[in-house]
C-alpha cells in the first residue's frame, strides 16, 4: 500500500471531525493521508492534526481511519497504519498521542502502545417510538419528571460561555484538566454550522449543557457538564431532546463520545456507561493507541502525562488489552 497526502475533500456524509475548518481550529498543522492500492485505487483516508507544544510535535487523530472502499478490511487498515507511521516520521513528528475519545480504531500499527476503548452509539434511522422504547424505564421516568417540573431545553450560540463554565466545573470535580475558554470557543467556531450547544434550564438557571458536533453521518455529544446541584433528570432530558433533534435533521447515528471498557464497579466511569446504555445506546469496541517516533521526547511526554494526571488514557487502560483481544478471538 502507498501512503501519501491527499487533498481534503470533505462532505456532510463523512464525520464532522474530518472537515478542514475543524482540523485547522484544533491543529497547528493538519491534512488527510490517503492509502492507495497497487493499482492506484484510494482505499482509505486518515485526517490528522499536528499539535505543537513546547518542544513537542505531536500527531493527534480526531477521527478514525475512513474507508473509501466497501471491502476495506482490518488487515489492510493495519498495513495502512504501519505505512502512516513512516510518513509521520518523515515529516519530523515526535510521537503519535492518543486520539480523541470518538476515534475508535479497529486495529493499530506494529510497535504501538494500545488500549481497548469504545463508544456508545444509537441508530437514529430507527423510528422515534423504537428509540423511546429502548430508553430504560427509570430514565424515561426521570425525563418525564424533568419535563413536569418545568425543565426546558434551549439551543443557541449564546450559550457557549455558560456551557464552558459548566464543563470546566464538571472536569474540575473529577480532578481533570480542561482547555482554556479561548480554545473552547475556537473548537466550537471550527465546527461552524455543524455545532449545536444545548442547555437545560430550570427556574431561569442553566443546570446542564452539552456541545454537539454533527454531520449527516453522525452527531457526537462532545462536552457535557452539570451544576453540582442540578435538578434531577436535566441531562437525561437534554440528551433525549438532542436525539430527537438530530433524528429530525436526518442524521444517521448518535455517538456519546467514548467509553472505557469494563470499568471498575462503582466507579464514575461505570456510572457514565450506565447513563448512556440506559438511554438506549449500544457499545462499539475498538482501540486507542499511541506511538513513539523519537524515543527521548516520547519518554518526556510520558513523564509529563504521569505527573499531570497519572498518565494518558492508553497508560490507564492498556492493562485490559489481553482480555479484550481474547474476547475478539
Amino acid at each position: 500500500m502507498r501512503v501519501e497526502q491527499v487533498a481534503i475533500d470533505w462532505h456532510p456524509c463523512q464525520p464532522i471531525f474530518a472537515k478542514e475548518s475543524f482540523l485547522q481550529a484544533v491543529g497547528d498543522e493538519y491534512g488527510w493521508l490517503g492509502g492507495f492500492s497497487v493499482s492506484g485505487e484510494l482505499r482509505c483516508v486518515l485526517p490528522y492534526t499536528v499539535v505543537k507544544k513546547a518542544l513537542f510535535r505531536m500527531v493527534r487523530f480526531r477521527v478514525e481511519t475512513m474507508p473509501m472502499a466497501t471491502d476495506f478490511g482490518i488487515a489492510e487498515e493495519k498495513e495502512f497504519l504501519d505505512r502512516s507511521i513512516e510518513y509521520f516520521r518523515s515529516i519530523g513528528a515526535d510521537m503519535v498521542i492518543p486520539a480523541t475519545s470518538n476515534a475508535i480504531f479497529r486495529t493499530y500499527p506494529e510497535g504501538a502502545e494500545a488500549a481497548p476503548y469504545g463508544t456508545f452509539v444509537i441508530d437514529l434511522e430507527s423510528p422515534e417510538e423504537s428509540l423511546w422504547k429502548n430508553v430504560a424505564k427509570v430514565s424515561r421516568q426521570n425525563i418525564s419528571t424533568a419535563r413536569k417540573t418545568g425543565v426546558s431545553i434551549l439551543s443557541g450560540d449564546e450559550y457557549v460561555d455558560v456551557s464552558y463554565g459548566l464543563v470546566r466545573q464538571t472536569f474540575k470535580r473529577s480532578r481533570l484538566p480542561f482547555m482554556s475558554r479561548e480554545d473552547f470557543r475556537r473548537y466550537v467556531t471550527g465546527l461552524g454550522e455543524y455545532a449545536r450547544v444545548l442547555v437545560a434550564v430550570f427556574e431561569g438557571q442553566v443546570h446542564s449543557s452539552t456541545v454537539f458536533a454533527f454531520s449527516d453521518l453522525c452527531a457526537y455529544a462532545v462536552y457535557g457538564g452539570n451544576r453540582e446541584d442540578a435538578q434531577q433528570g436535566t441531562m437525561k432530558l437534554l440528551q433525549w431532546e438532542a436525539i430527537r433533534l438530530f433524528k429530525s435533521l436526518g442524521v444517521r447515528r448518535f455517538d456519546f463520545f467514548g467509553a472505557r471498557i469494563d470499568p471498575e464497579k462503582g466507579s464514575k466511569q461505570e456510572a457514565l456507561n450506565s447513563f448512556k446504555r440506559r438511554l438506549g445506546a449500544t457499545l462499539e469496541r475498538g482501540y486507542l493507541w499511541k506511538y513513539p517516533l523519537k524515543s527521548w521526547k516520547y519518554h518526556l511526554y510520558g513523564l509529563a502525562a504521569r505527573a499531570r494526571s497519572g498518565g494518558d488514557i492508553v497508560d490507564v487502560e492498556r492493562h485490559k488489552l489481553d482480555s479484550h483481544a481474547a474476547q475478539d478471538d
